[in-house]
């Protein structure tokens, strides 16, 4: 089986990594990163140019692979990287469609009502349009 675990630097996210690591022993898995310039992000850096945003972001997913490779090793596993440019929401669920993945583990906040309204869910937006069943860790 082929997991694609979605990584982002949060707790819910290192749980997400965790789980596949610990449930999925034998199984081939990618951990994915997405970087994203949405408008939202970009406002408050406009001033260095979407160029400097971009490699910061990529620097900082280097870091979260390198964990994320030291996690798995510490388990006796090992993983795949795999860095996208793109809403990460949309940016998972191609990633899935395109390479043969067989499931999706991604974590989430648990957000309720109102800020989960307000601010969405890359976790739920994943499960409504996964062509592979997805596994949320919290």
């Amino acid at each position: 089986m082929h997991l694609l675990v979605a990584l982002d630097d949060s707790e819910p996210g290192w749980a997400a990594l965790e789980y596949a690591l610990r449930e999925h022993p034998d199984d081939e898995i990618t951990v994915l990163h997405a970087v994203s310039l949405s408008e939202s992000s970009y406002g408050e850096f406009a001033h260095l140019g979407a160029g400097p945003l971009l490699e910061q972001r990529r620097e900082r997913a280097t870091g979260l692979f390198e964990a994320a490779h030291d996690r798995a090793a510490a388990a006796e596993q090992s993983l795949a990287t795999e860095l996208v440019e793109g809403r990460p929401a949309r940016a998972i669920v191609d990633y899935a469609r395109d390479h043969a993945v067989d499931r999706i583990v991604i974590g989430s906040h648990g957000r309720t009502g109102v800020s989960r309204a307000l601010l969405g869910s890359v976790a739920e937006q994943v499960v409504r349009r996964a062509p592979v069943p997805v596994t949320i860790v919290r």
